[in-house]
């Protein structure tokens, strides 16, 4: 059986001590490891995980390019990796952006609206998400900070309802740090959720709760890697004595229903 974690981010050698510090101080959490793809791949082998989603985030649109380039040699040096193209509201041709992903073997697309400073239904990225929706590629959405408005759960809520048809990962069980505010917005949608950064706050009961009232179909498991340990992670999931078949869907088959392909 596969273990899939769906959320994590790497970041080039030469600047991945850099970029983790700087998320490490937008979050204001000490980080675990250097985020590059090499330390991911060693931190796996001492957990059951066998494949991860990878990706990184663009803040202007120059570099939306080198990160795809980036992100698609990370998987081909690495069997157990696949990855997630970078998209920027700013860039001129978003769907030219898009095919040339595509073209690298890119399964989707990450989009965070607090470090890329713009509403989460902002026009420009309502037009990645017709995009996206047109193609079938699933997006991965950060969604939930209690000190900004770019990401909130009912922003989620418009472009669900705008795009019925749209494959989407509402991240951190649909709103970081305001976790209960997103099943407000989000309990009755169809929108995936994943745990990451957040099971550590939420503690057992929450998290069981938050699985129940989404309900097991929807939720995937995710580290957010660098920011936690994918092998922690792993292990809170696991002391959930969750039942086996919602164990299943959670760490590898609602990730094979989002990213629309076979892991094994």
């Amino acid at each position: 059986m596969a273990i899939v974690d769906i959320h994590a981010h790497v970041y080039p050698e030469k600047i991945s001590e850099k970029a983790v510090a700087a998320t490490g101080r937008f979050y204001n959490v000490e980080m675990s490891g250097n985020g590059a793809p090499e330390f991911l791949a060693e931190v796996n082998r001492t957990t059951p995980i066998t494949h991860t989603l990878i990706c990184s985030v663009a803040t202007t649109p120059k570099q939306v390019a080198s990160i795809n380039t980036f992100i698609s040699s990370s998987c081909e040096d690495n069997p157990t990796l696949f990855g997630l193209m970078a998209m920027q509201q700013d860039v001129k041709d978003p769907e030219a952006a898009i095919e040339e992903g595509i073209a690298l073997g890119l399964k989707g697309i990450k989009i965070h609206p607090d470090i890329q400073q713009v509403n989460l239904d902002d026009d420009r990225l309502m037009r990645v998400y017709e995009i996206a929706e047109k193609k079938g590629l699933p997006i991965i959405m950060h969604t939930g900070d209690y000190r900004y408005d770019f990401s909130h759960p009912r922003r989620m809520k418009r472009v669900l309802h705008e795009f019925p048809n749209l494959v989407v990962d509402a991240a951190h069980f649909g709103g970081w740090s305001i976790y209960d505010l997103a099943t407000e917005f989000l309990e009755d949608e169809r929108c995936f959720v994943d745990t990451s950064s957040a099971m550590m706050y939420l503690g057992r009961r929450r998290v069981r709760e938050l699985i129940e009232l989404y309900g097991p179909d929807r939720v995937m498991f995710g580290s957010d890697f660098p920011m936690w340990d994918p092998k922690r992670e792993f292990d809170f999931l696991k002391s959930l004595e969750l039942p086996a078949a919602d164990f299943e869907k959670i760490t590898w088959r609602n990730a094979e229903r989002f990213l629309n392909m076979s892991i094994d």
